[in-house]
């Protein structure tokens, strides 16, 4: 056999190898490209899966990464490192090429989420204990800044909702402070703030659109969103659907919706609504309602397939087995499967063709064409939760 035929026949038999088993390690192939990979959270075992996409196959288990019970990952622009934050306060470097751990701090004892900036030079960390925002060095993770987040009346709070915005911005909530702030970076890692205050109760979670003009954060502690169009001369924050549950029962909440999965399709976002069976449909516009949409039970993640036609939505505890499909144009529900026990993601591959649901409970990733809705494919994994295909690194807010 000569070189080349050598080499492509160890190309194809890498791509065709076997599932790992759960203390499993292996080498990735030096010359894979990174544009079809994505990592898959193994919130139980403190690993993660590095996966090719299009294959709708296992390529290695990374171990080690900590508590990953909340966790959640974002791509440096290379595509080559993941990033990821740990429940634990764990901040983690990961090559996706090399399936293995460049770089991990312990950075807070409590953590939900980070970001990245737009350059691809630092990565955000978004805290409960303590509260606030740190910054560290995409290459190496050394901490570059560190922000505490004390609102009016030196009110201490978690931070929340944390997403980048272009030139080095960041946008995030204080949940205890009721307060919204934006941190820029642009001319150093002494950052310029814009405090913006009585936002609304509690706002939990929030997320950007696509063209990094609207930001909305959930009110946990009252019915409605907070909004603050970023493109304004001078921003500031208006009240969105407040009161959408007046004159109606608010049921218990089980799990808490995931704004950062909310469904932008054209001129519309489809949100979740707490403490209800239903999503709302919003005019980017105008800001103001456009429907409400009966659903299954309490929705979690809206997610909008990449071509804006069709949002698929996940529920919470205890009907959280189920996925349903929303039509945009007729705003109908026009599919209902359940997967398996505790779906609780859903990624689409970059162009729409299929999706990923995480089935916690049955310890696997399905794959669905998402046009025939056939199951195509499974991968198992070890309690899986967050799936993040490495298209997100060109995503703004992603």
């Amino acid at each position: 056999m000569n070189r080349r035929s050598f080499l492509t026949a160890g190309i194809a038999a890498g791509i065709a190898s076997p599932a790992l088993a759960a203390n499993d390690q292996q080498a990735c192939a030096p010359t894979r490209g990174t544009g079809d990979l994505g990592l898959i959270i193994e919130r139980a075992s403190g690993s993660v899966l590095v996966v090719d996409v299009s294959a709708r196959k296992t390529i290695s288990r990374i171990e080690g990464l900590g508590d990953l019970s909340h966790a959640t990952a974002v791509f440096g622009p290379s595509e080559r490192y993941a990033y990821v934050f740990g429940r634990d306060g764990g901040l983690t470097k990961v090559d996706m090429l090399g399936c293995r751990i460049e770089a991990r701090v312990i950075q807070a004892g409590n953590a939900i989420g980070g970001a990245i900036s737009d350059d691809g030079a630092l990565i955000v960390a978004s805290n409960y204990t303590p509260g606030g925002i740190k910054v560290f060095d995409a290459n190496d993770l050394t901490e570059l800044a560190s922000i505490p987040a004390v609102g009016l009346g030196g009110r201490n709070s978690k931070t929340v909702g944390l997403v980048d915005l272009p030139g080095r911005r960041f946008a995030y909530a204080l949940y205890d402070a009721n307060e919204i702030w934006i941190a820029d970076f642009s001319a150093g890692m002494t950052p310029v703030l814009t405090k913006f205050t009585d936002v609304g109760r509690l706002p939990y979670d929030a997320n950007v659109t696509s063209d990094a003009r609207h930001y909305l954060a959930g009110l946990f502690g009252e019915d409605g969103f907070a909004h603050i169009d970023l493109w304004a001369e001078t921003p500031k924050v208006e009240r969105v659907s407040s009161g959408y549950n007046a004159g109606r029962e608010k049921l218990p909440i089980y799990k808490m919706p995931h704004l950062e999965g909310w469904a932008q399709s054209g001129g519309s976002l489809v949100l979740p609504a707490a403490g209800q069976h239903e999503a709302l449909i919003l005019d980017l516009d105008t800001m103001k309602e456009q429907g409400r949409i009966a659903l299954h039970s309490q929705p979690v993640f809206c997610v909008a397939r990449p071509d804006g036609r069709e949002v698929w939505i996940n529920f919470a505890h205890p009907a959280n087995d189920t996925v349903q499909v929303l039509d945009i144009p007729t705003r109908k529900i026009v599919h209902t499967f359940k997967p398996g026990p505790a779906v609780l993601h859903l990624e689409f591959t970059p162009r729409g063709h299929e999706v990923w649901i995480s089935v916690r409970d049955a310890d696997r990733i399905d794959i669905y064409d998402v046009r025939t809705r056939e199951k195509k494919a499974e991968i198992a994994s070890l309690k899986p939760s967050g799936i993040f295909f490495t298209a997100r690194a060109h995503r703004l807010g992603a």
